[in-house]
């Protein structure tokens, strides 16, 4: 890169592996590999996430269930791109916004049914967990 900066992560989505290796470490130390059950990288797209993470949680809501979708990490991880995105182009929507969409199809489409549509969205920083939907976020 020109700025100098060396990439010390390598995502391998197919084998749900995140290989991170030492900058300060001789060159053929090998990056150490973390598993988990499934990776994003940034060739990632909105939609893929949502289909694999969120929408079996949205589709069990829908029959009656509970359902909690959560975003954990360091600030600047992506959080909020993940879970937001952007309304426009439609590509970029994120978690959020194609669960909401999901829900309501559904719902438009039940007609022997009633539901009851309750939503929260809460932060927690600096261990104070506040809704971000609240007049009164405390």
């Amino acid at each position: 890169m020109e700025d100098n900066r060396v990439r010390i992560v390598d995502m391998n989505c197919e084998k749900g592996e995140v290989a991170v290796r030492n900058p300060e470490s001789d060159a053929r130390e090998p990056a150490k590999p973390f598993t988990f059950d499934q990776v994003y990288d940034w060739n990632s797209k909105q939609e893929d996430l949502f289909h694999t993470c969120a929408l079996p949680i949205v589709d069990s809501v829908l029959t009656g269930y509970n359902g909690t979708v959560f975003a954990y990490g360091q600030t600047g991880t992506g959080k909020s791109h993940t879970m937001e995105g952007q309304w426009e182009p439609p590509e970029l929507r994120g978690i959020i916004p194609r669960s909401f969409l999901r829900i309501f199809e559904k719902i438009d489409q039940t007609h022997d049914q009633n539901f009851l549509v309750r939503a929260s969205y809460l932060e927690i920083y600096n261990e104070e967990v506040r809704d971000l939907l609240s007049k009164d976020p405390k």
